[in-house]
């Protein structure tokens, strides 16, 4: 018995040493621990510089991860395998997330910084008196065309219906985008719940299929860039990053109005480096770290103080930081909940399933 006693107790200090190890090894991965700071963050969606500034500044090691959709990064949030210290999603992703408890409370004493944000985005629907997001940046979805290759001006989401537009038209790949340009369209409400005008909006959309070449995710930039097709339905930011690319290429917010969203700074359940999350949070809102953010990034940046550092061509260009008469035409995605939310996933699969 004491000999098996022995092996019994050398079998746990062995399995504790190992764990002791693993954990180590966890804390100098980046995954856990105070001295690092795990984000998750949409792709090519900050300057590396910064990354590597803050780094300096603060002794923080960051580990820097990515998805492609708000759903993508609350299914792995929601899982809870993976520590991650600052997530950055969009507006009624934050909504969501808020039901479910994922989220820490922000600790605004810590992030002095807020001070620089434009007060019109704080405050916000999908996050009273932002209790648990900061903004990071925001934009519009409209339509990216190529006045080489078409005539049409663009000022009406029906443009894109044009028979002239036959096998020319990109779409994003995205429920809540396609089918909103479409109740858009129809004079219905981007977060219209009621059946009969949803089915009149995959309706629609199904005239719209033999102009749509293809329905993409971000290679719709490369595409349209590369004048691939005349038209395509992309965000704001998608939409500089293009034009970037090839000069001829325009951007236009549709009469009828589109979608205004927000992605927000949070910290989830995960977070292993509260303080850390707060330090990099703050550091984003420093006018001059989030002016070198939107000219590399993009997109428009709701940090008053940092617009003021920007460019007067990027600052004064209305494609990208709309008039506030156009901003009142645009419509935040609200969070319609899990069963509305499969509804128009199921009306998006049968469009692409017509196409």
């Amino acid at each position: 018995m004491k000999a098996i006693s022995r092996t019994f107790i050398v079998i746990i200090a062995v399995a504790l040493l190992l764990m002791f190890v693993a954990n180590r090894l966890n804390v100098s991965q980046g995954y856990a621990g105070s001295n690092t700071l795990t984000i998750y963050n949409w792709g090519d969606y900050i300057d590396p510089e910064l990354l590597t500034k803050f780094q300096k500044e603060t002794g923080i090691t960051v580990i820097y991860q990515t998805f492609d959709s708000n759903e993508a990064m609350l299914t792995k949030i929601e899982q809870g395998g993976t520590t991650f210290d600052v997530a950055i999603p969009s507006d009624y992703a934050i909504s969501k997330m808020r039901e479910e408890n994922l989220l820490i409370p922000l600790d605004h004493s810590k992030l002095p910084n807020l001070k620089n944000i434009d007060p019109s985005f704080l405050n916000l629907s999908f996050d009273p008196d932002n209790k648990y997001s900061a903004p990071y940046f925001w934009g519009t979805l409209g339509i990216v065309y190529n006045p080489k290759l078409t005539n049409l001006k663009f000022h009406s989401w029906d443009d894109l219906w044009n028979p002239s537009l036959r096998n020319n038209v990109l779409l994003t790949d995205g429920a809540r985008e396609v089918l909103g340009m479409s109740l858009s369209s129809l004079g219905y409400s981007l977060n219209d719940t009621n059946d009969q005008h949803l089915q009149a909006a995959l309706a629609k959309l199904k005239k719209l299929t033999p102009n749509v070449k293809a329905i993409v995710g971000d290679e719709i930039k490369m595409l349209l860039a590369n004048n691939e097709a005349a038209a395509g339905l992309v965000f704001s930011g998608d939409a500089s990053e293009i034009m970037d690319q090839n000069p001829d290429l325009d951007y236009v917010v549709p009469d009828q109005g589109s979608n205004l969203w927000f992605d927000n700074m949070v910290i989830p359940k995960t977070a292993a480096n509260i303080d850390g999350a707060h330090k990099f949070i703050n550091f984003m809102m420093n006018p001059e770290v989030a002016a070198q953010n939107a000219e590399y990034v993009g997109y428009a940046t709701p940090n008053d103080a940092a617009l003021k550092l920007l460019p007067e061509d990027i600052s004064s260009d209305e494609r990208f930081y709309p008039s506030k008469q156009v901003l009142k035409r645009l419509e935040v995605f609200d969070n319609l909940g899990k069963k509305m939310l499969v509804h128009y996933n199921e009306l998006f699969l049968q469009f692409k399933m017509n196409k």
